[in-house]
């Protein structure tokens, strides 16, 4: 389902594509994907939410390649990722992740963590420096560059690892509970921000979330129970 304000064109490519995926862990003891099959268009906004343990990262660990699946396959671009011979670039320029406690070293400033990426890429640092500006213009976190993350409230770091998560300007965006770990109002805020820059951007967004108020603003709810994808018939 799309809404007016974000659709996807009928003719949009998909650019996340999951096939018959499984995964498990403790040598099969735990199966946590049990043959999920879905697709994501270009420019969708897409919630995965469930309960905790029901698959959710892990399926955003595949397609960010932090992870392979036991049999399935998943592909970004239509390139699948357990083949791609560039799994780098994949990591450094097509997706940016977000995670929940945003990953962020502490005892470096809110600029070094953020350019590690175009360090990483190979990014010109003059290009890097003015992405970077654009990016905390944009998010409110300008007067904050100087600062080390352990000074930063919850919500500039989380804020912090969203503009980290696009200075290579990915056009795939995943975010794992992105405001799992914020109160209700940071949230709020930093969610706003989330589908805000996904718009401007052009950035195609899966999310994991087991808030269900944030998941409804997005073009299309998955459910996962039990390593399955269920799509509700209506949101209504």
């Amino acid at each position: 389902m799309t809404t007016p304000d974000n659709p996807a064109s009928p003719t949009s490519s998909v650019v996340l594509h999951a096939q018959d995926l499984w995964k498990s862990y403790d040598d099969g003891a735990i199966t946590v994907l049990k043959g999920v099959s879905f697709d994501v268009l270009q420019g969708q906004t897409i919630a995965l939410c469930g309960p905790s343990g029901c698959g959710k990262s892990t399926l955003l660990h595949l397609f960010g390649g932090l992870d392979a699946p036991d049999r399935g396959h998943v592909s970004v671009n239509g390139s699948e990722v357990n083949r791609r011979r560039d799994l780098l670039r994949l990591l450094r320029h097509e997706v940016g992740f977000v995670f929940q406690l945003h990953n962020l070293i502490p005892d470096l400033t809110l600029e070094e963590n953020c350019m590690i990426p175009c360090v990483a890429a190979g990014t010109d640092r003059r290009a890097a420096r003015e992405r970077l500006q654009q990016l905390t213009e944009r998010t409110g976190l300008r007067h904050r560059l100087g600062h080390r993350i352990q000074k930063l409230s919850g919500g500039e770091r989380q804020r912090t690892a969203l503009c980290r998560a696009l200075m290579n300007r990915p056009k795939i965006l995943l975010a794992d509970e992105p405001t799992g770990s914020l109160d209700e109002e940071t949230s709020a805020t930093v969610f706003d921000l989330l589908l805000d820059l996904a718009a401007t951007e052009g950035v195609t967004l899966l999310m994991a979330t087991h808030d269900r108020a944030l998941a409804q603003r997005c073009d299309r709810l998955l459910e996962m129970h039990d390593g399955r994808i269920h799509e509700p018939l209506s949101r209504e």
